[in-house]
């Protein structure tokens, strides 16, 4: 993912191992990169960016080249602060990152709290003589570091530390145990024992050789202790804030194009934004079977806002490059995100072929609803190893104590980050990604809530139908919304989650004695029937099918039985059994291959 890296140490001469940082990071030709070399203040810093993004303008100056700021990802500030710069005789590219460099100038470390979006950066105060390492207030635009007592390495990639710190290459056996609970490492850790996360919200500061001053310039509970609104007064304020923050997201000198899926966050977007006709290209996910609810829905909606609608499917050549793309997938987060991204990778390639800048309707749900994505769910135990057991059971007692306290913040600022950013990061190696829901102006409010009025998506519906009747006409996948009467759409909503349910059971979640009837049975070919409603991609059957040969020559192989924390009997039971297809361990095999290629491709790898 394109973003920043680099040394800060008390020795001089560490200008290779920062290319050697940087190249490790530029996984596509369109990336662009750079170094700046500061010996005085032992700096060494680089970065990789998308051509012509937001970030497409460093190192960035100020007009007396005392001040330097290296920036990854995006800001979406109030219109007016920009104004303000102006007026005050800065001159900069509104469109690009220049103007945060005055931002500083003004406010000095405060300007912090004006950044609106997912970025981390560093700025270097020649004058004050010291450097700032920073992100955002949830921690979605990652940085690593490792820190030791003469230097301190940080990057928005592990591997670029791995790589000029080979000492580094171990798997820590606590955090794996995390990984195969509950699907992500937890607390800001990683799966290597000696590589941690900047903490949401940081501001570490580096002076003249003085320890690290650990600052956080923004904390949860400033939004949790407001006071609530009532009902009518939040959905008014909710609802006109909504729609003044959009323009934000889509103002832009490159083209954007819409994810658009066919339930209500994607629509919200839509409902509370004019788009000229023809200005706004979306597009949808698809698999190889059918059309999918989304791509059905999505093309209503997109003929209702009056845009082209492109369906991007995962085809064939996906199915032959698998292999490749899931060590790409694994190796671009790090460990981070399972082999399913090979999926994601796969079509946001497409993605980025239609607009180089992605608008999506991500974390609504978890922003609106107070969505919980994960919860400790471990592969049965006869997979592990009797002495590696302690870790996943220790796994479940550091979930519970990462979720007490405020719902909403665990959903913004543990789950996002730790759960749901590698797949941003996945997808942020393609193209540039933007979401509205969660703007620091939209989520402060969003904290105003009455508590019953997120339990239900009532609120959403409300601002949908208010914003554009047209489509709330338009039903959506779960036969939400449209127009058709009790008792009619109580059957369509159950014939509805019927599909999706046996989609979800031939895409990965069939229970065991349902796998070995389906077995039985396999003459009636139900798959067919069921494939693809909902989902575009499906790993129960390419894994016993198309991709058998490799799950053989990966998981059988000596070196993923040699596992000291695997069962070796039985891996080999499950991957036999789950190709034969009497049973089914899609999901355990998904989590077990991408461990195994974490390993090989990040730790053993040289």
């Amino acid at each position: 993912m394109p973003g920043i890296t680099g040394i800060i140490s008390r020795s001089p001469g560490k200008e290779r191992a920062l290319d050697q940082m940087i190249a490790s990071m530029v996984h596509e030709p369109f990336y662009i990169s750079g170094k700046y070399v500061i010996n005085k203040l032992g700096l060494f810093a680089g970065w990789t960016c998308h051509k012509g993004s937001f970030s497409d303008c460093m190192p960035i100056y100020n007009e007396k080249k005392d001040l330097v700021l290296f920036f990854g990802g995006e800001d979406f500030v109030a219109k007016e602060v920009i104004d303000n710069l102006k007026v005050g005789g800065h001159e900069f590219d509104s469109f690009n990152a220049s103007y945060l460099i005055h931002l500083y100038e003004e406010k000095g470390n405060n300007f912090l709290l004006d950044l609106n979006g997912f970025f981390h950066g560093l700025l270097v105060d020649l004058r004050e003589r010291k450097i700032i390492l920073f992100n955002d207030r949830f921690g979605m635009q990652r940085i690593y570091y490792h820190e030791s007592k003469d230097e301190f390495l940080f990057s928005s990639e592990a591997k670029s530390l791995l790589k000029v710190l080979p000492k580094l290459r171990e798997i820590d056996l606590n955090s794996l145990g995390e990984f195969f609970s509950c699907g992500c490492v937890l607390n800001n850790k990683t799966l290597l024992p000696n590589i941690f996360l900047l903490p949401g919200g940081s501001a570490w500061t580096f002076c003249n050789g003085s320890p690290v001053e650990k600052d956080q310039y923004f904390k949860p509970e400033v939004w949790e202790n407001q006071p609530i609104l009532d009902n009518k007064t939040f959905y008014n304020r909710v609802r006109e804030t909504f729609r003044n923050i959009l323009p934000r997201y889509f103002r832009s000198s490159g083209k954007l194009g819409f994810s658009l899926t066919a339930g209500l966050d994607t629509r919200m977007i839509l409902a509370n934004m004019d788009i000229p006709a023809g200005a706004m290209p979306c597009y949808t996910f698809g698999g190889p079977y059918r059309d999918s609810f989304d791509v059905k829905i999505a093309r209503k909606i997109a003929e209702a806002c009056k845009q082209a609608h492109h369906t991007l499917r995962l085809d064939s050549n996906f199915l032959t490059q698998f292999p490749a793309l899931a060590e790409q997938a694994v190796y671009i987060t790090d460990g981070g995100l399972d082999v399913s991204g090979a999926a994601n990778l796969y079509v946001n390639k497409l993605a980025k072929g239609i607009a180089p800048i992605r608008l999506t309707g991500n974390y609504g749900q978890e922003v609106l609803r107070r969505y919980t994505a994960f919860r400790p769910n471990p592969p049965v135990r006869e997979l592990f190893s009797p002495e590696f057991q302690k870790y996943i059971e220790n796994s479940k007692n550091t979930y519970r104590e990462v979720t007490g306290g405020h719902k909403l913040s665990f959903a913004l600022f543990k789950q996002a980050p730790w759960y749901q950013n590698p797949r941003l990061c996945l997808e942020q190696s393609q193209l540039v990604q933007r979401s509205p829901y969660m703007d620091n102006d939209f989520v402060k409010l969003v904290y105003q809530a009455p508590v019953e009025i997120l339990k239900s998506n009532d609120l959403t519906l409300q601002i949908i139908k208010d914003g554009n009747a047209r489509l709330a006409g338009i039903a959506t996948d779960r036969g939400m919304m449209g127009e058709m009467g009790f008792p009619f759409s109580k059957m369509k909503r159950a014939y509805l989650e019927f599909l999706i349910k046996m989609d979800y059971y031939y895409s990965h979640g069939m229970n065991q004695r349902m796998a070995s009837l389906d077995h039985a049975i396999g003459w009636l070919q139900l798959e067919r029937i069921f494939l693809g409603r909902n989902k575009y991609y499906h790993l129960r059957p390419w894994f016993r099918d198309e991709w058998s040969s490799y799950l053989k020559d990966v998981l059988l192989s000596e070196r993923a039985m040699g596992r000291s924390y695997l069962n070796k009997n039985f891996l080999s039971e499950m991957v036999n059994r789950h190709i034969k297809g009497d049973r089914n361990f899609a999901d355990f095999i998904n989590l077990i291959l991408t461990v195994e290629l974490t390993h090989r491709i990040l730790i053993e790898a040289g």
